[in-house]
C-alpha cells in the first residue's frame, strides 16, 4: 500500500474509529445473516477478519470457529475494536497491511474481507496476499461497494468517494474483480450483487467535519446527471438529497487445491 495512502487510511480511521464502530451500514446488513449460511464454519477452523474496522465480521466468526484474527491498518481503529470486543477471548488483534499480510503461507480456513477493499490502492497485491495465506480449499468472503461497469457512472463514484474520503482508493466494477480471483485461483461459489441506501447526511459526516467540504460533496451530488440519479437511485426532498444506492456485492470463493499464484 503507497505510503500517502496508508497515512490517509490512518487518519481517518483513527479519527472517526468510535463512528464506524456504532455506523449501521457497517454494524447491520442481510450480509452479515448471510454470512454464517454461506461459509459453514466448523469450530477447529483459524479465520482471518481483514481490514476489520470496527470487527462486526471479527465478532460474528468468533462464537463458531477456534480462533479469529481481526486485523487493521489502523492501531487506534483496532484498539478500540478491542475494547467493544473484549469478551471474545478467541479474537486476536493484529495491526496489518491487507497488501502485506504477516502470516505465512496456507495458514486460515476462512478470510474475510467486508466494506474495506476500495480503501486498496493496489488491489492485485490484496489477492494475491488472499491466496497466498489461504489453505487450499479453504473460503475466501469477499464484500464491498463496487462501481458500475459504465465508465461515467465509476468516475461519478470514485470522484465523490474520494472528495468525501481521502483514503478511498478506488471502487472496482465487479469484471475487475473477477479477473483478479481467476487469476489467483479463486472459484467463486456463489455470489450475490444488491443495491445498498445511505442515508446521505449519515454518510457525509462519518468522515467530514468541515462545512467547505461537505458543501463541495453536496455540490457534487446536484450536478449529477439523470443518468447518474437513476443509476444511484437519489430520493430528493425539497431539493436536498436523502438517500442514495450504492452497488454492493458479496462473493464466497474457494482456493483451488492444486495451486498458488
Amino acid at each position: 500500500m503507497s505510503n500517502l495512502k496508508k497515512d490517509q487510511v490512518k487518519s481517518v480511521f483513527s479519527k472517526n474509529a468510535d463512528a464506524y464502530v456504532k455506523s449501521t451500514t457497517h454494524s447491520q446488513g442481510n450480509d452479515l445473516e448471510q454470512m454464517i449460511s454461506w461459509i459453514q464454519p466448523e469450530p477447529n477452523w483459524a479465520a482471518l477478519d481483514l481490514a476489520t474496522g470496527g470487527g462486526h465480521v471479527a465478532k460474528l466468526l468468533a462464537p463458531d470457529m477456534g480462533i479469529v484474527f481481526a486485523t487493521d491498518l489502523t492501531k487506534d481503529m483496532l484498539q478500540n475494536t478491542a475494547s467493544y470486543l473484549k469478551h471474545f477471548p478467541n479474537i486476536h488483534y493484529v495491526v496489518a497491511d491487507a497488501e502485506d499480510i504477516p502470516f505465512i503461507d496456507d495458514t486460515f480456513d476462512v478470510i474475510a474481507c467486508r466494506i474495506a477493499a476500495h480503501h486498496f490502492p493496489h488491489p492485485e497485491r490484496f489477492i494475491q496476499e488472499v491466496n497466498r495465506v489461504l489453505k487450499p480449499g479453504g473460503k475466501f468472503l469477499f464484500i464491498d461497494n463496487i462501481a458500475p461497469e459504465d465508465p461515467e457512472l465509476e468516475r461519478f463514484m470514485n470522484t465523490f468517494e474520494e472528495m468525501r474520503d481521502p483514503s478511498h482508493a478506488r471502487a472496482l466494477p465487479i469484471s475487475e474483480w473477477e479477473d483478479l480471483l481467476t487469476k489467483n485461483h479463486l472459484s467463486i461459489l456463489k455470489s450475490n450483487h444488491t443495491k445498498k441506501a445511505l442515508p446521505f447526511q449519515n454518510w457525509v459526516t462519518r468522515t467530514l467535519d468541515n462545512e467547505t467540504q461537505i458543501k463541495a460533496v453536496t455540490d457534487f451530488f446536484s450536478s449529477a446527471s439523470d443518468n447518474v440519479k437513476q443509476h444511484f437511485e437519489f430520493i430528493e426532498e425539497n431539493n436536498l438529497l436523502q438517500s442514495f444506492s450504492l452497488d454492493h456485492w458479496m462473493v464466497l470463493c474457494e482456493k483451488k487445491a492444486n495451486k498458488r499464484s
